[in-house]
């Protein structure tokens, strides 16, 4: 099959980043159905109550308004995150917004939760049950009054939800997005760490968030069906504001971590005259920052839950380090950005490779060397 949008982003790279996202977006919405690659099963991982096919997923930020999940699992993801939604629209900080920083294979963005807000991405959502399924398919899929899948390809599909900016509770913010995606979500994830909205990252303090966590699982565990709660922290808190996180996360019994979002720190390593733009830093510059909070992260946590790991995964040696830094999944974005989408099956093939060559499986895989990644000192 020809690779379209790897033939494209020669082109893709003449538009402003956020005119090419868009254009992205539009394209994939004229794309007809395509049935996902056929994964090897020992890619499969079944994890949070989930079943996943494969353990390379789509992270927050791309799909923020929930229009294209189905077609990017068709590229091979094993999951799609969409989001971040917040309960009203918003538009978000003023253009420019996002920037390519090619020489780095990075990106800077300070979008500030610009979405579509939580009805509409509900009403999308809601349609793609019933646009090319049955009514048996979808009684069979029936676990109580929630369905369980959320495309026609009956792919894993994750809500990552946030606050509005102008909230004056931003904690019933995220009850809100519980209770609104109950019956679409595989799982949900509380966005606490983006650097975009003044104030957001406070809620990663203990008594914030150990009231956040407290109820949203409230509103989670009163809904028909009980979806798993994830929670996404930043790559730059201190050791000590760790220890912290997870003393509660591990106290309200969550279901898992996703390290990390982006971080506001710029290596002394970057090379683009745009490093200096505000916002959160993405892609392979955070690669090493990130891999080390996991590592970190998955110490802390002793195997009370498991953890997805982001931030700067472009190849399947990059998939491999964070799996062995301690991630069960993985997600990655920016390096769609330079390498296109099918990344996705190159990754996926690296990884059967290698499980090969090793004689192991990924669950023996998964944080082997975490204790060394946890020591090395981010580079720059």
């Amino acid at each position: 099959m020809i690779d379209v949008f790897g033939l494209a982003l020669p082109f893709l790279r003449l538009l402003d980043a956020e005119d090419a996202h868009h254009a992205t977006i539009a394209a994939l919405k004229l794309l007809p159905a395509r049935q996902p690659p056929k994964n090897d099963p020992r890619l499969a991982v079944s994890v949070f109550g989930l079943d996943f096919p494969n353990p390379v997923g789509l992270a927050a930020g791309f799909d923020k308004n929930a229009e294209v999940a189905d077609a990017m699992l068709g590229f091979g993801f094993g999951f799609v995150e969409v989001g971040t939604l917040t309960p009203r629209p918003q538009p978000g900080n003023a253009r420019p917004r996002a920037f390519r920083l090619m020489e780095d294979r990075g990106v800077i963005n300070r979008y500030g939760f610009n979405n579509d807000g939580h009805a509409l991405a509900m009403a999308r959502l809601s349609a793609c049950h019933c646009e090319e399924r049955s009514d048996e398919a979808i009684q069979s899929s029936h676990r109580g009054p929630g369905l369980l899948r959320c495309t026609r390809n009956d792919g894993i599909v994750g809500m990552n939800i946030g606050a509005n900016k102008d909230s004056t509770d931003r904690v019933a913010d995220y009850v809100s997005g519980v209770k609104a995606f109950a019956d679409v979500a595989s799982y949900y994830t509380i966005n606490i760490s983006s650097p975009n909205t003044p104030g957001l990252r406070d809620l990663q303090e203990p008594e914030a968030l150990s009231d956040l966590l407290a109820r949203v699982i409230e509103a989670r565990d009163a809904a028909p069906a009980r979806r798993p709660l994830l929670l996404k922290i930043a790559p730059d808190l201190s050791l000590a504001q760790l220890d912290g996180v997870v003393r509660v996360a591990r106290a309200r019994r969550i279901d898992g971590m996703i390290v990390s979002n982006t971080t506001i720190s710029r290596p002394a390593t970057l090379r683009s005259s745009l490093a200096k733009e505000t916002g959160g830093l993405s892609g392979a510059p955070l690669f090493d920052l990130s891999t080390a909070m996991l590592a970190q992260t998955y110490l802390r946590v002793e195997g009370q839950f498991p953890l997805i790991g982001v931030g700067g995964i472009d190849s399947a040696d990059a998939a491999w380090r964070k799996i062995e830094a301690g991630a069960t999944l993985v997600q990655l974005y920016s390096a769609l950005v330079y390498e296109g989408p099918g990344l996705v099956e190159r990754i996926k093939r690296g990884l059967v490779l290698r499980l090969e060559q090793e004689n192991i499986s990924l669950a023996a895989l998964v944080g082997r060397k975490a204790a060394a990644f946890a020591a090395r000192p981010p580079s720059g």
